[in-house]
């Protein structure tokens, strides 16, 4: 939903009008989650078959990749972790 929110907002930054972005926004997720769970293929070699080099996908992707976006999503995903641990162990101990 975070990075929903986030193309939202960029979509109306673009001129969009807020319905508009964030259908385009769900739409993507939509979409992009209905060919993983239909596709044996990892995440990556799927990444890789919808991003034409010179695209807008690989312009978005240069993008995050030079921010990196990444490793900071990877970051939040171990700080979920921890936090799922401290939650565990407190309600554990009731």
């Amino acid at each position: 939903f975070y990075f929903m929110e986030a193309m939202t907002e960029a979509g109306t930054q673009m001129g969009l009008a807020r319905e508009q972005a964030y259908a385009l926004a769900v739409a993507t997720f939509i979409g992009a989650g209905e060919l993983a769970k239909a596709s044996p293929e990892s995440p990556e070699v799927l990444r890789q078959r919808v991003t034409s080099k010179g695209g807008t996908t690989y312009a978005a992707i240069t993008s995050m990749e030079a921010s990196g976006v990444k490793p900071l999503f990877v970051k939040a995903m171990q700080a979920a972790e921890v936090r799922a641990r401290e939650l565990g162990d407190e309600f554990g101990r009731a």
